[in-house]
C-alpha cells in the first residue's frame, strides 16, 4: 500500500486492466484521483480512499524539476 505519491507518477495497481496492463499515470490529484493507462491511455478517475486501496507500488516517481514546478504553480494559486 502506497501513502504519498505525486502528479507525474506511474503507479502498479493490484488488478491488470481490461487492456492487460496494470501501470497507471497520475494526471491529477486530489480528493478524487484521475490516472491515465499506460497500456491503452484510457483515462479514469476514482476517489482517493479507493484509490489508495487499488494502488500497489509506485513503479517511478515524477522527475524532480516536474514535480518542483507542478508544486510552485499550485503554492501560487493558494496565495
Amino acid at each position: 500500500m502506497i501513502t504519498n505519491f505525486g502528479l507525474g507518477d506511474r503507479i502498479e495497481m493490484r488488478k491488470p486492466h481490461a487492456c492487460g496492463c496494470n501501470d497507471w499515470l497520475v494526471i491529477r490529484t486530489g480528493a478524487d484521483v484521475k490516472l491515465k493507462c499506460c497500456g491503452c491511455a484510457r483515462v479514469v478517475m476514482m476517489d482517493r480512499v479507493e484509490f489508495l486501496k487499488r494502488a500497489k507500488r509506485i513503479i517511478a516517481a515524477a522527475q524532480g524539476a516536474a514535480q518542483a514546478a507542478i508544486s510552485e504553480t499550485a503554492e501560487g494559486k493558494n496565495e
